[in-house]
């Protein structure tokens, strides 16, 4: 009987050690790390799909019309200003010169005879105003003729790289018609779509502190080696979209950018009184996003909050939030509403340099 009766209490010691054990391992468990939104000045970077253009892109027409008889130049050439590109046939352009010509000369002979005569009295001076009107419109006709000739040559007008050539040899060229487009690399501009609210923080933040520097991201998501500047922003808002368009800048000396590319511009936007928080205390559902507000009594109850703004590792808090507030910054997936918990709390500076040091 006396060994019953101590079996028994030991069994309650035991009992008592290992419920006291499992108590305290799950009181040292529960401390969580609690901090608060950080009010901060700070920027993040934007990025704007963006049309790559030409400084200079322009279509190269035929402006008579003609065979093609000569094509100087090839696809995806670089020319000079004045070069030539194209010929066609100037057989009749070439006539049409020595008619007038011949007629200038011709015209300036009977001016010639008519002054003798003036001088003589022999004719009236009307009649020798008369040849020197003619002698002039021979001369226009000569230089009209001069010009269509001219026209049968094609040459660049500035620098640039030839593009598609779509005629051949021997083609019959209309007036007008396409013969290749040619674009201007050493520079290019970039547009990109910004909305109001950006646009008025731009021109509120960025632009009065000179900070009008961006960058570009290929479509092989390779940065661009060289910087551009935003230069202007068009006069007016598309309706449709409530978007106005910016135009950035940028060099591209190894001519790596054409004419018809895109890319991403990066610009980047000034925060001022911004209130930050971590990424990893927060959590989703039905995409909204919420935090574990922890109350003076170390109870915790779920908020929906609005975020204006995203850099690595922290969300900008449009509403939800005030920088009094605390919030549990670990183990959002451990507990629910009205959980009570022990934590520790952690200045939201230091949480915050935590994560750029792990960032680096």
């Amino acid at each position: 009987m006396k060994r019953i009766v101590m079996l028994t209490g030991l069994c309650a010691v035991l009992c008592h050690i290992s419920c006291t054990s499992k108590k305290e391992a799950k009181e040292e468990t529960g401390k969580y790390a609690v901090t608060s939104p950080l009010k901060i000045d700070t920027s993040f970077t934007k990025e704007y799909v963006s049309q790559i253009k030409s400084v200079r892109n322009i279509e190269i027409r035929a402006q008579e019309k003609g065979y093609l008889q000569q094509i100087y130049v090839d696809e995806g050439h670089f020319v000079k200003a004045g070069q030539l590109l194209f010929k066609i046939m100037p057989k009749m352009y070439e006539a049409e010169l020595l008619k007038a010509q011949a007629e200038t000369k011709a015209a300036e002979i009977e001016l010639q005879n008519t002054k003798l005569l003036a001088d003589k009295n022999v004719v009236s001076k009307n009649e020798l105003a008369m040849a020197q009107a003619k002698l002039e419109q021979a001369k226009a006709e000569t230089a009209l003729a001069r010009l269509h000739l001219s026209f049968t040559e094609i040459r660049a007008p500035f620098d640039g790289t030839i593009d598609r050539i779509p005629l051949k040899l021997g083609s019959l060229v209309d007036e007008g018609e396409l013969l290749t487009s040619l674009s201007d690399n050493s520079q290019m501009f970039a547009y990109f779509n910004v909305s109001e609210p950006e646009y008025l923080d731009y021109e509120t933040n960025t632009r009065n502190r000179g900070n009008s520097k961006v960058s570009l991201v290929l479509a092989n998501s390779q940065p661009l080696k060289y910087k551009g500047e935003v230069e202007t922003i068009e006069s007016e808002f598309n309706n449709e979209t409530g978007n106005i368009a910016f135009r950035a800048r940028f060099p591209n000396p190894d001519r790596l950018l054409k004419h018809g590319e895109t890319g991403k511009v990066q610009m980047t936007v000034p925060l001022r009184n911004a209130l930050v928080i971590p990424q990893k205390a927060t959590y989703e559902i039905q995409d909204k996003l919420y935090v574990f507000v922890v109350d003076k009594n170390g109870k915790v109850k779920s908020r929906n909050i609005s975020i204006s703004n995203q850099m690595p590792d922290l969300y900008v808090v449009g509403n939800g939030l005030s920088e009094n507030d605390r919030i549990l910054l670990e183990g959002v997936q451990k507990v629910k509403d009205d959980d009570k918990i022990v934590y520790n709390f952690v200045a939201p500076k230091e949480v915050i340099s935590r994560l750029q040091l792990r960032a680096e």
